[in-house]
């Protein structure tokens, strides 16, 4: 069976490695154009590139996959199945369609829950108690095509994107794996998603990053795990831009003073009230400085964190 792979982050990387320990022919692997990072802007390959490079696989990088020119490099590889996983762009059905066995694609989610580019991230942000990974064949809408397996990932009280994240690669790689021989033997029955009870995962903005203060102890701590270790919440205070690493729930419920202000300092953090309840801040980035523990940075500069004083947008 001749299988053609597309994906872009570490997420689908796992994934491509998890088929070829498998001893699945990969003939071909699809990925995003190499990207600018850092402050240098430097060129840099994606994990599924470096990836395929290792294993001298051939690397396509359309800057568009419906460009007609694209699409006729991507089909001269003449797949049975075509694998996705957090790709980055929509198929055309030309292509869905072309292979034998179809197009399936491995997302972090328990579908029809958390459709879209950040499903790992919202789930933690929501406060969900699990997640996981559907496996489904792909349509021209997004992440609405049925159903081939499931697998569920329980979701910890101290996971952060990060960890789940890990934790989902490694389940969707092993679902693949065992999912790809029995949807070419012809031993699954897809299940149609019930699309009136889809819920949508959208990418994550700038605004998400934002702590509010008004809201609840427990959706702001829910916030910082969601967005660690990328692309990290934010706050500020004297006007500059904090990066918030880790908070700890200090009490859920009540009323602790004026949301943002500082409650008190401790050895390892400040208390800080919230809409309801209260967090501390244990883990931070200031501005122009490194990422730090509370307790180090108190030890320092943190004079100015003192009890009454404010953050946030205020």
């Amino acid at each position: 069976m001749r299988i053609l792979f597309m994906g872009t982050p570490d997420f689908a990387a796992t994934s491509l490695s998890a088929l070829l320990d498998a001893g699945h022919r990969v003939v071909g692997v699809v990925t995003q154009p190499d990207r600018p990072v850092g402050r240098k802007q430097v060129l840099r390959p994606s994990p599924v590139k470096e990836l395929a490079l290792r294993h001298g696989l051939p690397v396509l990088q359309p800057e568009k996959i419906k460009e007609r020119a694209a699409l006729d490099e991507v089909l001269a590889c003449e797949p049975d199945l075509i694998v996705t996983a957090a790709y980055g762009q929509i198929l055309p059905r030309e292509l869905l369609e072309a292979p034998r066995l179809g197009a399936i694609n491995v997302h972090a989610s328990l579908l029809p829950k958390y459709r879209g580019g950040a499903p790992i991230h919202r789930a933690i942000i929501e406060g969900a108690g699990e997640s996981g990974v559907t496996i489904m064949y792909m349509v021209e809408e997004l992440d609405a095509g049925d159903m081939l397996s499931k697998v569920t990932v329980p979701i910890e009280e101290r996971d952060t994107v990060g960890t789940l994240h890990d934790k989902l690669a490694a389940a969707g790689a092993a679902l693949l794996v065992e999912t790809i021989p029995r949807l070419a033997a012809g031993k699954i029955t897809p299940v149609p998603q019930d699309h009136a009870a889809a819920t949508f995962a959208p990418t994550i903005k700038r605004e998400d990053e934002r702590i509010d203060w008004d809201r609840p102890a427990r959706a702001v701590y829910n916030q910082v795990r969601g967005l660690n270790p990328w692309p990290v919440a934010f706050t500020r205070f004297d006007g500059k831009i904090w990066k918030v690493w880790w908070v700890e729930m200090v009490s859920a419920t009540g009323r602790a003073g004026e949301p943002g202000t500082i409650v008190r300092r401790e050895p390892d953090g400040v208390v800080v009230a919230c809409g309801e309840g209260s967090v501390k801040l244990v883990e931070i980035q200031p501005e122009g400085k490194k990422r730090m523990s509370m307790r180090d940075f108190l030890a320092g500069a943190g004079a100015s964190l003192k009890p009454g004083a404010k953050l946030g947008d205020r």
